[in-house]
């Protein structure tokens, strides 16, 4: 075998059809686009989602909410959930592995919500004022 014997399988690639070549192509004439109207003519196509003038139904329905893209990389987690985790310094990982945040969280608060018992040190997640004041309160610290 040679490279210029190469030739595509039998069928597997179909001849263009030649439309306006006259009768005998069966695509003479009007070249399969009908007689007259909007298709028969040169640059006659329209919008994606036209009907006609009438209120396309893009346009009739309802725009419903926000749907943030954000919304998955920052998560929070209160006050009261940080007292199941074994250890005492508190990071992403630690609170991921608690089963406390998604893998996607890129950002973590923690919100005043609940008390906490005992000293815990906070580092590389947000809190709130007031949550950071009841950690400070109990002996704890927020980096």
């Amino acid at each position: 075998m040679r490279l210029n014997d190469i030739k595509p399988a039998a069928g597997s690639r179909k001849t263009r059809l030649r439309v306006g070549r006259g009768i005998g192509s069966g695509l003479g004439k009007t070249a399969g686009r009908g007689h007259k109207g909007q298709h028969a003519r040169a640059g006659g196509t329209h919008k994606y989602g036209f009907e006609g003038g009438q209120m396309p139904l893009q346009r009739r329905l309802p725009k419903v909410g926000f749907r943030s893209l954000s919304k998955a990389e920052s998560q929070q987690v209160f006050l009261y959930q940080l007292a199941s985790i074994a250890t005492d310094v508190i990071d992403v990982i630690a609170l991921h592995k608690a089963g406390l945040i998604d893998s996607r969280a890129k950002k973590v608060k923690i919100v005043l919500k609940g008390e906490i018992g005992r000293a815990v040190k906070l580092t590389g997640v947000l809190a709130t004022a007031g949550a950071k004041a009841a950690i400070e309160a109990a002996g704890g610290s927020v980096e």
